[in-house]
């Protein structure tokens, strides 16, 4: 059964008009699949659908060791965007929600291979010489989470240093009490860094490149 209203699968087919370069989606799930993992498996096959450039990879969390550790996945569901390489872009736990419109978004950057950031954030960017770690916890009702999501992502997409996680926070609870997130989006960098809200574009990158600088 589709996830998708007919008017939605139009209107992402039409949007995927604009990709340019080949995306698979790379997803991780197992045999006694959790929760969400068949949603989320069945979402992006259904996404898949919709244009001849993205293609969909499964593999068994247990059973497929090596890509579990090719992605550095250690949770599910999972899924990870690739273009032209791994940028290190992740959504742990289902994108749906308000958190379909980043799915959908980041498969456009990834296609094209560029972030979208502005010249200043791809210039500061550029000044890293730290790995950082962002995760970005949210809950698919959040209207203001898809745009720390989507800076993150982007982040990731400018950075080869940078790698950026949703992580939807009702799919792991104990993470929500590990980072004591009591509003969203909260955001950690590095397991030191950390803010809620969404920041502007040069707030949400200096804190990137304060999260490395502590490293």
């Amino acid at each position: 059964m589709a996830l998708l209203k007919e008017k939605d699968r139009e209107q992402v087919r039409k949007t995927f008009e604009q990709l340019t370069g080949n995306v698979r989606l790379v997803t991780f799930t197992q045999e006694m699949e959790c929760q969400y993992c068949r949603e989320t498996r069945a979402l992006v096959e259904e996404i898949a659908s919709l244009s001849d450039k993205i293609v969909v990879e499964v593999y068994d969390f247990v059973s497929d060791q090596d890509k579990v550790e090719q992605y550095g996945i250690d949770k599910i569901p999972a899924v990870v965007i690739v273009g032209e390489k791994d940028y290190g872009i992740r959504f742990y736990g289902i994108p749906a929600g308000y958190e379909f419109t980043s799915l959908v978004e980041d498969i456009l950057n990834v296609s094209a291979g560029r972030s979208g950031l502005s010249s200043d954030a791809t210039a500061s960017l550029a000044k890293l010489d730290a790995p950082v770690h962002i995760q970005v916890f949210i809950t698919l009702t959040c209207p203001y989470c898809p745009a720390a999501v989507r800076l993150a992502h982007r982040s990731a997409i400018e950075s080869d240093l940078v790698r950026a996680d949703m992580v939807e926070t009702s799919e792991f609870p104990h993470l929500a009490h590990k980072y004591n997130v009591f509003a969203v989006p909260k955001v950690v960098l590095n397991e030191e860094t950390e803010f809620e809200g969404a920041l502007p574009e040069a707030e949400f990158v200096a804190k990137v490149l304060e999260a490395a600088q502590k490293k």
